[in-house]
């Protein structure tokens, strides 16, 4: 269940989700891919044919994407809008709104009864299109808490208006050594935001410095997610554009190398396979040629004694003829 983002300045906030064969799907529940928005990792679930508490409704949530691996503590404040989009001119498509500070306790937050299943899948209702429903999301993050961070706050040190652990002091330090204009423009004023933008940026150097080996195409898809979210707040990284065009570039010509490895293989066993039966069939003919070759000599033979003439040694053989 795929989708996408928007290419438009305003669409940075927005992530639409097609959900394919809605009427025929058969599956209690569904995710989105993950996506990110405010440099947090978000994901869409839908229940198609309304959940137990509302089976006559489509079900929809947010939820913040991988969150077992987040912080103890963890919270954030987000707005975020539902839209189903209906394709039927003059027609309204079906919006709601609402506010939730998710956590560790209640990471998933929406509408048991988003919309009426019978009007999404009533003819001419203009929600379906070739039996696709689409849905777009839109979130503004107001706030980013990690209770353990401030509990700790007092070790967390200050470079360049980012608060930093310790162990990343020596790093970032690094960072704005080499690319001094990397935070120049950069427009986020809240500082646990700041800082998990810095965490963003740093797991996205990180990203980019393994192998691509090491990498899949999934990893690489949200590198460049966060890349641009990381860019469209304002941080200059030209520089790791170009890394990850190049790992990129790797990646492709890696798989390529790996689809051709293997396709060789494939002709080379058809080959051996085949080179098999050739010798097989090649020991067969050898023992054919030499059966022959027996069978030819011994038909000289009897060829060579039928025309030899008669010996005068031969005791009698001549006698009548004198």
């Amino acid at each position: 269940m795929r989708g996408s983002m928007g290419n438009d300045q305003a669409d940075k906030k927005k992530f639409s989700w097609v959900i394919k064969n809605f009427s025929s799907l058969q599956s209690e529940k569904i995710y989105s891919d993950q996506f990110v928005i405010d440099g947090c990792r978000w994901r869409l679930l839908a229940f198609p044919k309304g959940n137990s508490i509302k089976s006559d409704h489509l079900s929809l949530y947010l939820e913040v994407a991988e969150s077992e691996s987040l912080p103890c503590g963890w919270r954030r404040h987000a707005q975020f809008f539902f839209t189903i989009v209906n394709h039927i001119p003059g027609k309204c498509s079906q919006r709601r709104e609402t506010i939730h500070w998710f956590c560790e306790k209640v990471p998933d937050w929406g509408f048991t009864d988003m919309f009426p299943l019978n009007g999404l899948k009533a003819k001419d209702s203009g929600f379906l299109v070739n039996g696709d429903l689409k849905i777009v999301v839109e979130i503004e993050v107001l706030e980013v808490l990690v209770i353990g961070l401030l509990n700790v706050s007092e070790s967390m040190l200050d470079v360049n208006g980012f608060h930093v652990l310790p162990s990343q002091v020596k790093y970032v330090k690094s960072l704005f050594e080499i690319h001094p204009d990397i935070a120049t423009k950069f427009r986020i004023k809240n500082q646990y935001l700041k800082t998990g933008y810095m965490n963003v940026l740093l797991s996205l150097i990180e990203t980019v410095r393994r192998s691509p080996k090491e990498i899949s195409k999934a990893d690489l898809d949200d590198a460049y997610v966060a890349l641009e979210s990381l860019t469209d707040y304002g941080f200059k990284l030209d520089w790791l554009k170009k890394n990850l065009d190049q790992v990129s570039e790797k990646k492709e010509k890696e798989e390529a190398g790996e689809t051709r490895r293997k396709e060789i293989e494939e002709e080379l066993k058809d080959l051996k396979l085949k080179c098999s039966g050739l010798e097989a069939h090649l020991e067969k003919v050898k023992r054919k040629c030499s059966d022959l070759e027996g069978q030819l000599l011994e038909q000289k033979a009897e060829v060579l004694a039928a025309i030899a003439p008669l010996s005068s040694s031969d005791d009698g053989v001549f006698d009548d003829f004198f």
